[in-house]
């Protein structure tokens, strides 16, 4: 199928565009940006007047249940409320049952994406077997199955002699770490950020230093073993510091923000609603204003950090209500927001959205480039829209932005030149 997008504002920082333009599409790829080229015939036309044209973003944290979990969310309801979000390709978390740690589950996750017909599934297989933190999983085999990276996320439960042989094995084979930067001892029993609304509260607190101390343990192995590592889902104003201090001498380190820590802080929690039961905790303004500082100056992407959940698992005392935000379609008028506000330029969402996460994952995706995979977004930056129940697609209606009136809405999506959402 060959489409034309025309007259929308393309944005795409690998290329340096921010005007105007044409964008024709041919056989799955991007074949000309630009005035349409001499005997060029859409099948289909968009006309983008007025709109934003962007590459399809890319998630790098994002939990989409199944297998194992359906009761929360599936592929198919996840990846369908991604294309609506602007996303085109989602790293899936491989805390599923069973375990992301073996081809045969690999595969069947890829197979369930693709009959879904929706955003790309790129797995992130277990760094260790069945996430326990003993034994190491077979990452070659994993890789060579279609997994772009190995994580021990969601969770942290692993020593340093584990991760550093890990990190050793992982280098070998060119592989990208996936971690969640949380020392599991110091976190405790906590359940949101260790400060004066904690005290009020009467809830256990997670310090910074639950954050920080697993950071520079990661750091200093992974510049030990050489090996790429990605921290994911980063939260405090100290671990900004490190990080970039990190990446000034080694290239292997990458991090992302969840979108939701660049607004919410520890001061939303206080009426006890477990949608603000988030991991990593909600924390400090001046925390929340650095890290917004950390996407400004590329130290970040950003992630959605989504973790749909039937309504059952936010029904108890908050601590003992599952954490997380079912997060993949608030992300976008989230991060517009900030350009409103003037916190960053549409260029630098693109980059924190799109093109560094594609660049971490050594993708060739999160660019309009002649010849690259047809992954496409168009936005409404003006559209408004009421956050509810019933306008997420997502089967986890858990957030704390319902009712909520957001800005700016995807009205196509594109993923390999075919159009899989359109108003």
């Amino acid at each position: 199928m060959k489409v034309l997008i025309k007259n929308g504002r393309v944005i795409d920082p690998a290329n340096e565009l921010d005007g105007v333009q044409n964008i024709c599409i041919a056989d799955g790829k991007i074949q000309h940006v630009g005035d349409a080229p001499q005997g060029f015939s859409a099948d289909v036309t968009i006309d983008a007047s007025d709109k934003l044209v962007m590459p399809g973003f890319v998630d790098l944290n994002a939990s989409l249940r199944e297998p194992g979990f359906e009761h929360k969310a599936t592929i198919e309801s996840e990846t369908k409320a991604a294309v609506t979000a602007g996303y085109t390709s989602v790293c899936c978390l491989p805390d599923t049952k069973p375990i992301l740690d073996t081809s045969s589950v690999v595969q069947l996750i890829l197979d369930k994406a693709d009959a879904a017909g929706y955003a790309k599934v790129l797995p992130l297989g277990a760094l260790t077997v069945m996430l326990e933190g003993k034994t190491l999983s077979e990452m070659y085999a994993l890789k060579q199955s279609g997994c772009v990276a190995v994580s021990q996320a969601p969770n942290n439960n692993i020593n340093n002699q584990v991760l550093r042989r890990a990190l050793q094995y992982a280098s070998t084979y060119n592989i990208l770490v996936v971690l969640k930067p949380e020392d599991v001892v110091i976190k405790d029993d906590g359940s949101i950020h260790d400060g004066a609304i904690s005290s009020k509260l009467g809830l256990s607190g997670i310090p910074v230093s639950a954050e920080t101390v697993a950071i520079a343990q990661i750091i200093e192995l992974a510049e030990e073993t050489g090996a790429r590592v990605h921290l994911t889902g980063v939260s405090s104003a100290r671990a900004v510091t490190m990080i970039a201090r990190a990446q000034f001498t080694n290239k292997g380190i990458s991090a992302d923000v969840h979108a939701h820590q660049l607004h919410l802080t520890e001061l939303d929690v206080g009426t006890f609603d477990s949608n603000y039961h988030t991991s990593p905790p909600l924390r400090t303004v001046e925390d929340r204003d650095a890290l917004i500082a950390g996407v400004v100056k590329g130290v970040f992407s950003v992630s959605s950090g989504h973790q749909p959940h039937e309504n059952e698992a936010k029904q108890a005392p908050f601590p003992s209500t599952e954490t997380g935000i079912s997060s993949i379609e608030t992300v976008l008028p989230l991060m517009l927001k900030l350009v409103a506000d003037g916190l960053m330029d549409l260029t630098g969402l693109v980059k924190c959205l799109a093109y560094g996460p594609s660049q971490i994952l050594d993708l060739d995706v999160g660019n309009l480039s002649a010849g690259s995979v047809a992954d496409v977004c168009i936005v409404d930056p003006q559209e408004q829209w009421l956050v509810s129940e019933e306008s997420l697609l997502s089967r986890g209606k858990n957030t704390p932005y319902l009712g909520h009136q957001m800005t700016g809405k995807v009205t196509h999506t594109l993923v390999n030149g075919r159009v899989v959402f359109g108003k």
